[in-house]
């Protein structure tokens, strides 16, 4: 998968060190995969959450943080949407950012 873009995540690690680690695991697993489809991609990320026709939800460190992209899977990438705490998250729409 593509991913756009790692600095959102590095700003964000760096702003919160205590998720680097999680947020770096994420990526390698995310950029070295090859998903085709949703199923494929919870096989590996079995807390992720599908929201709307194209979001994902990913739980960081124990959904202390949440990271929210858009994924084209026939063109296999990821578009970082929103990468934020627990609590923030709940006040944007996961479908529409």
């Amino acid at each position: 998968m593509r991913i756009i873009t790692r600095e959102t995540l590095k700003s964000f690690w760096e702003e919160y060190p205590d998720c680097e680690q999680s947020l770096l695991a994420w990526y390698k697993v995310a950029k070295k995969a090859k998903w085709l489809n949703f199923n494929e991609m919870k096989s590996q990320f079995g807390s992720c959450k599908i929201v709307g026709s194209d979001r994902v939800v990913f739980k960081i460190k124990r959904n202390k943080y949440r990271l929210i992209v858009k994924i084209t899977f026939v063109n296999q990438i990821i578009w970082i949407r929103f990468i934020g705490t627990h609590q923030r998250s709940n006040k944007i729409d996961a479908k529409t950012i």
